[in-house]
Formats: C-alpha cells, sequence, structure tokens
C-alpha cells in the first residue's frame, strides 16, 4: 500500500485510467467482432455501418495510444479487405 499523499493520489489515478482503458478497449473489441459476425453472416449493408463505427473507434483508440497507430491501421485494413471479399463473393 503506498505510504505517501502523492503515492496514494497516484494509485487512485492509475486505478481510474486503467479502469477507462479497459473500458474503451473491450468496447473497442466488441465493435471489431460485430463487423466479422455480419460479414460472416453475408449482410452487406449492416457490416458496412458497423465498419464505419470500428474505423472511427480504431482512430480515436490509436489517438489516445490505447492501441499503436499501426495497429489500428492493419485492424481497419483487414476488416475492410474482408468487407470487399464479402461484396464480391
Amino acid at each position: 500500500m503506498p505510504n505517501s499523499a502523492s503515492a496514494r493520489k497516484s494509485l487512485k489515478q492509475n486505478q481510474e485510467r486503467r479502469a477507462r482503458n479497459r473500458a474503451q478497449r473491450s468496447a473497442l473489441r466488441t465493435q471489431i467482432k460485430k463487423v466479422r459476425a455480419a460479414v460472416g453472416a453475408g449482410d452487406i449493408e449492416t457490416s458496412e455501418k458497423e465498419f464505419r463505427l470500428a474505423a472511427k473507434r480504431l482512430d480515436q483508440a490509436a489517438a489516445k495510444n490505447l492501441i499503436h497507430a499501426n495497429a489500428a491501421a492493419r485492424t481497419k485494413s483487414r476488416l475492410s479487405k474482408a468487407l470487399k471479399a464479402a461484396k464480391a463473393g
């Protein structure tokens, strides 16, 4: 346990940040799963709508350093590729 007042404050801030980051990361992963599920089901209209929201959330997460910028770009690219394949076939 923290001994000083500043250490107590630091611990509290870390716990708040951790909770916020976990919630945002969980929401991001859920959104990505929604896109993949819609693509898998062949529902093009829903998958396009979910993809736009997922791309936005990925960009926001990268801007907040929640995930690496290259990881966000890679994920968007793979989701886009899956969406295009579903449209074509």
